[in-house]
């Protein structure tokens, strides 16, 4: 079994998109992780969801959860207000690494060791054409495992 095969289209998000559209593509397509984009259509960041909601979250809260047991919830405003009018790079996690990415004739397996490897739910596959790369699609975990231990 090749990524070619097991990769699916996946929506993505350019890197100068704003934060909050690409909360809401997040949202609306109920995915694992944010696929973004550089303006050469290049994996630019895969960020997982609750990485993203994390940005989103004051700092004092994080270092003291009680506080947030605290607040109510007509602070809530102030959180989305933090992405707005913030391009998704603005909104990414400071430490981003390189997505994980492979070829189409990469295995399963292979890609089972990269996700595992990454922790992330999601490996782009790419295809290289000298120095041009286009995307081919993507795969999630969901995916991987239905391939590999079957589905109901």
């Amino acid at each position: 079994m090749l990524a070619r095969d097991l990769a699916e289209p996946y929506p993505s998000v350019s890197t100068d998109i704003s934060a909050v559209d690409a909360a809401r593509l997040l949202t609306e397509h109920e995915l694992p992780a944010l696929l973004v984009l550089d303006t050469a259509q290049r994996p630019y960041a895969i960020v997982q969801g609750s990485q993203l909601i994390k940005q989103l979250v004051p700092e004092y809260v994080l270092e003291d959860p009680r506080r947030a047991a605290a607040i109510d919830d007509r602070h809530l405003a102030e959180v989305t207000e933090k992405i707005a009018g913030l391009a998704v790079t603005a909104w990414l996690p400071p430490r981003t690494y390189t997505p994980p990415v492979v070829g189409p004739d990469a295995g399963a397996l292979q890609v089972t060791a990269l996700m595992a490897r990454t922790h992330t739910p999601l490996v782009a596959v790419i295809e290289r054409d000298g120095n041009q790369v286009r995307l081919v699609g993507a795969i999630t975990a969901a995916r991987l495992l239905e391939r590999l231990i079957g589905g109901s």
